[in-house]
């Protein structure tokens, strides 16, 4: 394993019924890095997400964090592993029935030992380091979509984990939101030195934050590199994908 990848995929196989989602998934994480998964709709970008955070299981492949393989693990050995990482999902997933400062707070209030003053001391400063000042006692009703974006983020980062995963972190912004986004991902991946994986196709988005981009196609990672790399890249389905042309190997129906 290289020394910098912090997390390795090998030969991730995954079925849903006759349908084949991935089909021998090779890819490295490394430590510290903004690493960008992109493809179409439906390839199975979120599947891939999910089996890195143990949410499923594959059928075939290894998955490995730090040299440990931890797709063989039983559920309550993978419980800890998940301690290291947080997690935005489509959409933020924050819960309506409870405040900003209390949707932020939960990791720590199920997981910690922190008297409730602390939790909102904590709460507070993780959504001051994602822009957002004097919003604790808001309800999820009140926030625009970028502002729940934000929110879900300093939820994901609460509890210091090592890396941090996002599903579609710009689905439903406009432009201007989207690029807002990624001056957060940036700014709060600098200052913590996490790793982060998102998995996206937004490509100015990708553009903007990537280390490293790969795509999935088909249920493989065709092609992977950096911003330059990717964008010299002569591969047909990739140019297609990156120019957003509809005419291409890679059919619409």
């Amino acid at each position: 394993m290289s020394p910098v990848a912090l997390i390795k995929i090998v030969g991730l196989k995954k079925y849903f019924g006759p349908k084949k989602v991935l089909d021998g998934v090779d890819l490295e994480i490394e430590t510290g890095k903004i690493t960008v998964i992109i493809g179409r709709s439906g390839e199975g970008k979120s599947v891939l997400l999910k089996h890195i955070i143990g949410l499923l299981r594959p059928d075939e492949g290894q998955i490995f964090l730090e040299g440990q393989e931890i797709t063989a693990m039983r559920e309550r050995e993978f419980n800890e592993v998940r301690k290291r990482f947080g997690m935005l999902f489509q959409g933020a997933a924050l819960f309506d029935s409870m405040s900003v400062g209390e949707n932020v707070g939960f990791p720590l209030k199920e997981h910690t030992d922190l008297s409730d003053e602390d939790i909102a001391k904590v709460a507070g400063e993780k959504l001051r380091r994602v822009g957002l000042v004097g919003v604790e006692k808001m309800t999820t009703a009140e926030l625009s979509g970028g502002m729940k974006k934000r929110v879900g983020l300093a939820r994901a980062i609460v509890m210091d984990p090592e890396i941090v995963l996002f599903d579609e972190p710009t689905t439903g912004l406009d432009p201007i939101m989207s690029d807002s986004i990624a001056d957060m991902v940036l700014d709060t991946q600098r200052e913590l030195k996490t790793t982060y994986v998102l998995i996206t196709h937004d490509i100015p988005f990708t553009y903007k934050i990537a280390d490293k981009i790969a795509m999935l196609h088909e249920g493989k990672i065709i092609e992977q590199g950096s911003v330059d790399e990717m964008k010299k890249n002569p591969n047909s389905v990739l140019r297609q994908f990156l120019e957003g042309r509809a005419e291409g190997p890679i059919k619409v129906y």
